[in-house]
């Protein structure tokens, strides 16, 4: 393996409660809920024979007890990352789809044109504040691992950022692959940037197609 390239792993958390409701987590802490912790196992058993020499993630609990699974078969700690947490989307959390499309439709829209600019209130960010963030994080973590293959578990919004930094998208381009949860993704990092291996391997997950992420 070249010296300067890093292979990533990429996987989303496990299914929540909130994912089913198609509630806004953003930065709230919601556990896994039972689907969520079973995903969570089936991934850390499709990683097993890996040679993982690290496991990060976002210290939100989705993401955190979904990296433990992971981690837990090769003896690893899991290392935090405040850098792969989900996207902040302020006055959105804790709110669902029709809820906000019912009381505030010109925030709703702006959101849903992927409007880069556009950070809800209450400290939400802005697609391009928030992949400057996941890029940033996730290639100060690829380069200290130079030969080695990485785990980085966290959030869709974050998946979605990956894959448009490795396939070259804008961030307004219509999104047209899954980020279903617990889904294996697979990516090299070199200092010139990231490339694309595979993208949402759910074969762990037998014929229980995993929740596709719908926020981003």
């Amino acid at each position: 393996m070249e010296a300067n390239l890093t292979r990533l792993i990429a996987v989303r958390h496990g299914e929540t409660a909130w994912n089913v409701d198609t509630r806004i987590q953003g930065h709230l802490d919601i556990g896994l809920n039972a689907t969520g912790l079973w995903q969570a196992q089936r991934a850390g058993q499709a990683l097993a024979d890996e040679p993982i020499a690290a496991v990060y993630a976002s210290d939100l609990s989705r993401a955190w007890q979904t990296a433990q699974a992971i981690a837990e078969p090769h003896g690893l700690e899991v290392q935090p990352d405040l850098g792969l947490r989900e996207r902040a989307f302020g006055r959105f959390e804790g709110m669902s789809f029709a809820e906000i499309e019912a009381t505030l439709p010109e925030d709703a829209r702006r959101w849903r044109e992927r409007d880069p600019e556009f950070e809800p209130e209450g400290g939400g960010e802005s697609l391009l504040t928030f992949r400057d963030r996941v890029t940033g994080t996730a290639s100060a973590i690829a380069a200290r691992h130079p030969g080695q293959l990485v785990v980085l578990v966290a959030h869709g919004g974050v998946m979605d950022v990956l894959y448009r930094a490795a396939t070259r998208q804008e961030l307004q381009a219509p999104r047209t692959w899954q980020l279903g949860n617990a889904a294996i993704n697979r990516m090299l990092w070199t200092p010139e940037g990231f490339s694309l291996v595979g993208w949402s391997d759910i074969a762990h997950l037998a014929t229980d197609a995993p929740l596709d992420e719908t926020t981003t």
